[in-house]
Order: structure tokens, then C-alpha cells, then sequence
């Protein structure tokens, strides 16, 4: 399961990193827009200039419709009292030409400008005196721009019944409009979304808009609007990293297309702000609240009064943190400075003290250098002695522990075989008592019990004697053990050797040889070893050891 779990993880976390590279990589861009928000704003003026100059040279009244709708157009997001004006000058050019197709268009500009300035009233009264049947080919503009005033009027609202009310009218033209798009326009694609959307259907939304939003094109409109739908999919679905990414996008359409009335910038302030990021809250909202004045766009005016000063408190606040911390560090520095200097003054003295005592220091260090080479060599015979002790207390700790495990076995095995025995001459069994007393059986068995029982304890204590005592002898000689021993009787008379008891005499009585038997085979293997022979058993006292 924690294999599982790292695997995952290994596979997931570049995947994350990426995201929050990329949504960082998305911030830092709209960051720069914020900053260039007047290179984007000429641009706009340049457009519209055009098009004036083009009025100038214009004489028909077919032709001044088309500017003056292109002009419509293009100060309908930028500023909201001009787009008014030639929206005005559209109808009364549609009047003048008496052409129903016209006037029914100019009234449906006339009435979205309004309801973006916040004129409600005026807005409805010229929708409702709009015959849309005369004008078939405006019935999708028609319920949209019905959807888009009620709309307006809910957030407006000043009581909950009539914002229910205009909540319903709202949902009610905007999916009648869909009965009038074409399945494949980008009016029907929101108008779908935002009707999938307000059904909780977030997940159907985002497989219709993130198979669409590709196809449009970096200069519409319709990017901003689109990407704003997908964000608020991510907020029903509660993945706020998405939702930040898409109101970013968003944003940064609006921006670099010069929009003054917009909605993702502001939504995405607040979201910095519930982040944490007050900087770029405030950068955001203050930038929002700047191009709803500009653009005279009521609502969204209203909406951004009500956030500034959340988040223009929270920025007060951080930059009073900011400034204390600042008077802070300058104090800190200004009396860091001042000890600094008078460091400096000690350290100037001390430094003509110091002059004359190198001197001597360096004539006190030719003697310390001889007495650190006595003094290394004294502790690499310190170490090692230390070390021989270390594992000699290891040695008896085991070996006692062994000694004291083996004792109270055999007493009981005595017990046993006296029982036996007893039994034996209680019972008259002379002469089973005899051949057991005679027999040598039981002692064997024991002996090579205990003799077992130090092979593991030794191979306890040095796992890699049998590979090391190898190395130590010529290649052609390494000892071969047979099946199932662990040590045989020469590796046993150098592990003994190896736990200190050189000994002949005291090893032949341990393992029950003669002395002359264990004489014999120290010689041959010092015979078959691979350095000086003289030095074969003080090779074998390091095995196991760093002392080599």
C-alpha cells in the first residue's frame, strides 16, 4: 500500500507543479495587462477614430447606420454614455429610413446600452413596445437582450420577491433565445452553458465549453464571456485552482481588448483576496472600480463598491505591517551599525595585540606540531586499546550470558540422567546401569552440543570470520567445510585464538584434543597463509575489526 502511495505520488506531483507553474505563469501575464492597460486603451481610440473619420466621409444614411453601429459596437464594453449616443443616432438614421428590420435593432441596442447604465425602466419600455414578430431574424437578440436587462435588475434588486421575479424573467428569455440561435454560434453556446449551469449541471458545461472555447478566435468578445462560464463551472465543481486559472483568462481577454465593463477581474480579486494575496487583490479591484467610472457601468460600480473596502482595508493593514516592519529594520540596522563600529574599534586594538602575540604563537605552534604527532600516535594506541576493551566487554557480556544458559541446561540434563540412572538401581537393572555408566554416549552428545552451541555464538559476533580467515590464506587452501557444520576443528582453534585464548593447552582442553593435535594444526595453517607467517595470528586477532 505505501508503495502504491510513493508510485502515485512520484506520478502526480509533477503533474501539480506544472499546474501551479502554469496558473502562476497566467497571474504574472495578467499582471503585466494590469500595467499596459493604457497601450490597450489607444489602441481602442485608434479603432474608434478610424471609424469617426469614416462618419466624416460617410454621406448616405445607409452608410452612417453601419458606422454609427460600428461605433455602437465598439464603445458599448469601453464607455457606456457614448455608446448610448450613436445608438440614439442609429435609430433616428433607422427612423429616417423607415425600415422595421433597422429600428428593431437600433431599439434592442438602445435597450442593452440602457440596461448597462442602469436605466431599467427605459430599457423595458422599449422592449416592450418592440413587435418582434416583424423582425424574425432579431428574436435571438431580442430574448437575450430581455435576459441581460432582467438580469441586471436582479442583482439590482432591492428586495427579495423582485429579485425571485426577475431571476425567473431572466432564465425565461434566455432559453427562449436558444430556439432562435444556431446550434453552432457562440450566443447559443452561452446561453446553453449558463442554462446547464444554473441546473447544477457543471460537468455537462464544461464538455460543451472546453470543446468550444479553442475554436474562438483571441480577438472576440466572446473569449472573456466563455472563459467566465467555465470558471464559474469550476466553482460549482469547488476546484478553485481552475476557477483562478479560467477568471484569469478571462480577464486578460477583457483587458487586451480594452473592456471597461467587465466581471472576471473583480471576482478574481476577491479571490486573491481570500488567498491571501492582498497586493494583487487590491492591484485588481483598483483597476476594476477605475474602468467601471470610466465606462459609467452602474452595477458594476455598485458591485465593486462593496468589495473595495474589504480588501482596501486588509491592503492598509498590510502596508502598516510592512511599514512597521520596515522602521523596524532600519533600527535594527542603525544600531547593528553602531556596534559594528565599535567592534571594529575593539578589533583594531586587538590586532596590534595580535601582531605580537603570532610571534610567539608561531613558535609555541613548531612545538605544539611535535607534540600532536606524540599525541596522534599515543591515540591510534588509545583507539585500539579502546576498542580491544569495548569488545572484549562485548565478548564476556555474550559469552557470560551463553555460560550462564549452558550451565542451567546441563543441570538439568545431570538431574535427568541421575533420575535415570536411579531408576536404573531402584529397579535392579544392573546391568543396564552398568553399560550406561560405561557408555560414552551422553557425554559426546553434549560435546557437540556445546561445541554447536559456540559456532553460533562466535558467528554471532563475527558473521564474516569464515570469508575473512579465507582471505588470510593462499587461494588454493581456503578451508571447505561439510555439510551442515558451521565451523570445523581448525576455524574453531582460531576463533579461540581470535577471543584471546592463545593458549594451546587451555584451547586442547576446550576442545578435548591433545596439545600437540592443536600444536600441529596452528603450524599447518600458518604454513598455508598468504603474508608473513609470523604475522598470520595477529592478522586473525583483526578480523571483525577496522585495525587492519
Amino acid at each position: 500500500m505505501n508503495r502504491f502511495l510513493t508510485v502515485l505520488i512520484a506520478l502526480l506531483l509533477p503533474v501539480f507543479l506544472f499546474a501551479q507553474n502554469n496558473s502562476e505563469q497566467l497571474l504574472q501575464e495578467l499582471d503585466q495587462t494590469v500595467e499596459d492597460y493604457q497601450l490597450y486603451s489607444d489602441k481602442k481610440e485608434i479603432q474608434i477614430n478610424k471609424l469617426k473619420e469614416l462618419l466624416l466621409s460617410t454621406s448616405s444614411d445607409i452608410q452612417k447606420y453601419d458606422v454609427y453601429g460600428k461605433l455602437y459596437a465598439e464603445y458599448k464594453s469601453y464607455q457606456s454614455d457614448s455608446a448610448l449616443i450613436y445608438a440614439r443616432k442609429s435609430f433616428q438614421i433607422a427612423e429616417k429610413l423607415n425600415d422595421i428590420e433597422k429600428l428593431n435593432h437600433a431599439r434592442l441596442n438602445l435597450a442593452s446600452i440602457m440596461g448597462t447604465l442602469g436605466m431599467y425602466k427605459e430599457a423595458t419600455d422599449i422592449l416592450n413596445r418592440i413587435n418582434i414578430n416583424t423582425s424574425p431574424e432579431l428574436r435571438g437578440y431580442y430574448f437575450t437582450v430581455n435576459s441581460v436587462v432582467y438580469g441586471y435588475m436582479s442583482d439590482y434588486a432591492a428586495s427579495l420577491q423582485e429579485k425571485k421575479k426577475y431571476i425567473v424573467l431572466t432564465k425565461k428569455y434566455r432559453d427562449s433565445s436558444l430556439n432562435y440561435y444556431k446550434p453552432q454560434s457562440s450566443a447559443y453556446i452561452m446561453a446553453k452553458s449558463s442554462t446547464l449551469l444554473d441546473a447544477g449541471k457543471h460537468k455537462e458545461t464544461l464538455t460543451l465549453l472546453l470543446n468550444y472555447f479553442p475554436k474562438i478566435a483571441h480577438n472576440s468578445d466572446d473569449r472573456a464571456v466563455i472563459a467566465y462560464i467555465i470558471s464559474q463551472a469550476y466553482h460549482q465543481k469547488k476546484d478553485f485552482n481552475q476557477e483562478k486559472k479560467w477568471l484569469t483568462i478571462s480577464a486578460i481577454s477583457d483587458l487586451q481588448l480594452a473592456k471597461k465593463e467587465y466581471i472576471s477581474l473583480r471576482s478574481l480579486a476577491f479571490l486573491m483576496y481570500e488567498n491571501g494575496d492582498i497586493d494583487r487583490a487590491y492591484k485588481y479591484i483598483k483597476r476594476s472600480l477605475e474602468d467601471a467610472l470610466f465606462c459609467n457601468a452602474r452595477l458594476r460600480t455598485y458591485e465593486i463598491s462593496k468589495m473595495l473596502p474589504i480588501i482596501n482595508e486588509a491592503y492598509q493593514k498590510q502596508n502598516e505591517t510592512n511599514r512597521f516592519q520596515l522602521v523596524l529594520f532600519l533600527i535594527s540596522v542603525s544600531i547593528l551599525s553602531v556596534f559594528l563600529l565599535a567592534v571594529l574599534f575593539l578589533l583594531f586594538k586587538q590586532m596590534k595585540k595580535l601582531s605580537k602575540a603570532k610571534q610567539d604563537l608561531s613558535l609555541a605552534n613548531s612545538k605544539l606540531s611535535e607534540l600532536n604527532a606524540e599525541l596522534n600516535t599515543f591515540n591510534e594506541k588509545l583507539n585500539e586499546t579502546n576498542y580491544t576493551l569495548t569488545e572484549a566487554n562485548l565478548l564476556k557480556e555474550i559469552y557470560i550470558g551463553r555460560y550462564m544458559d549452558q550451565c542451567s541446561d546441563y543441570i538439568g540434563k545431570l538431574d535427568e540422567y541421575r533420575r535415570k540412572l536411579n531408576v536404573m538401581a531402584t529397579t535392579g537393572k544392573m546391568n543396564d546401569l552398568i553399560s550406561a555408566v560405561k557408555s560414552k554416549q551422553f557425554v559426546e552428545n553434549e560435546l557437540a552440543a556445546f561445541l554447536t552451541n559456540f559456532d553460533k555464538t562466535f558467528l554471532q559476533l563475527f558473521p564474516n570470520f569464515i570469508a575473512e580467515f579465507s582471505a588470510l590464506l593462499i587461494d588454493d587452501e581456503e578451508i571447505q567445510l561439510k555439510e551442515g557444520e558451521l565451523l570445523n576443528t581448525e576455524l574453531r582453534i582460531f576463533a579461540l585464538i581470535r577471543l584471546g585464548i592463545k593458549d594451546s593447552a587451555k584451547i586442547s582442553t576446550f576442545l578435548r584434543y591433545s596439545v600437540s593435535t592443536i600444536y600441529n594444526y596452528r603450524s599447518q595453517l600458518k604454513n598455508k597463509a598468504a603474508g608473513p607467517r609470523e604475522d598470520f595470528e595477529a592478522n586473525v586477532m583483526r578480523i571483525g575489526t577496522n585495525l587492519k
